[in-house]
């Protein structure tokens, strides 16, 4: 909401006066709920109608942390939506999300009460973030087909328009959007079962605060390796934006468990072409590709180094 603020012309320095001072906002997990409701009010009567929308419309699947990367590798777009239902107090207690299907229509309602307009003005953001994450997870430009507010509209209805571009009620019974269920079904853009799964138990310890142990996530690292090598040798860092730890976390928690991720790396490689060279039907040009070699002869140097043997001779033997 800052960014977006300053962004929209605010002074940076006025945000130092806040309770929560915007040079101290990377100190905290949370804000107090009044206080970000406040919030939404003030920049509101400051930037005109829609800021809650504007805001929406620039949030990012990495702003909701490991909740968000497992979004995007989730198979299917309405996927989402349950995983919320489920987890979304990692992001806010404020309100929960109910999926109702009729008729080939899926709503998504935001059940909460509206007590302020700091509260409307935050459901309005977060319905309409919902477009761009559903947008973001399957590449494509799925759109809702009716919008409903509880709260009266807006004087002016600009923004609302341009990010929703359906059908838009209020004074509803219900905050929700909705989406034809077969576009829910859309299969999303970075599917990945192994990356998944991983994002998905650490999901669960967030929720339920613990820490993963370094044996299992030398376990699961060794998965997303295994299906990353075909593509080419990953990095740490990659590996590192895939299940939403900084490259200095995941360093130190290999570190712990007394690994290191360029020794896992190597040995998965060596474990993989030793395997693929017992299957005669496996050319060596072949192996090398599925260990993260584009050349076969940076394979053949580099499984000598760890054998003392070239691959034809392991082969052989």
């Amino acid at each position: 909401m800052l960014n977006c603020a300053i962004a929209e012309g605010m002074d940076k320095n006025e945000f130092e006066k806040l309770q929560t001072p915007l040079s101290k906002i990377n100190e905290i997990q949370a804000v107090p709920a009044e206080e970000f409701f406040e919030l939404h009010e003030w920049l509101d009567n400051e930037l005109g109608p829609g800021f809650g929308v504007r805001v929406g419309q620039q949030m990012k699947i990495e702003d909701y942390g490991v909740l968000g990367l497992s979004w995007r590798t989730c198979s299917w777009a309405g996927e989402i939506f349950e995983r919320s239902e489920r987890y979304f107090k990692l992001l806010s207690d404020t309100f929960m999300w109910q999926i109702v299907e009729s008729n080939g229509i899926s709503e998504v309602r935001l059940n909460r009460e509206t007590h302020r307009r700091g509260l409307e003005l935050s459901t309005e953001a977060s319905l309409s973030a919902t477009v761009v994450v559903m947008q973001a997870v399957t590449e494509k430009n799925i759109r809702p087909i009716q919008v409903s507010f509880k709260h009266g509209p807006p004087s002016n209805m600009e923004h609302h328009n341009k990010a929703f571009q359906c059908e838009i009620l209020f004074n509803q019974e219900h905050y929700s959007i909705s989406y034809r269920t077969k576009d829910l079904h859309s299969r999303t853009a970075k599917a990945d079962k192994s990356i998944n799964r991983f994002l998905v138990e650490r999901v669960q310890e967030e929720t339920e605060n613990l820490e993963i142990a370094g044996n299992k996530l030398v376990f699961e690292l060794n998965e997303i390796i295994t299906d990353a090598l075909p593509s080419g040798i990953p990095s740490v860092d990659h590996v590192a934006e895939l299940i939403g730890m900084s490259r200095r976390t995941l360093t130190r928690r290999l570190s712990e468990a007394g690994f290191t991720f360029r020794n896992l790396v190597k040995a998965k490689q060596q474990e993989i072409a030793k395997t693929l060279l017992h299957d005669n039907s496996r050319s060596i040009a072949e192996i090398a590709f599925e260990t993260g070699f584009s050349e076969q002869s940076a394979f053949n140097r580099a499984f000598k180094s760890w054998t003392g043997l070239s691959p034809l001779q392991y082969r052989k033997n």
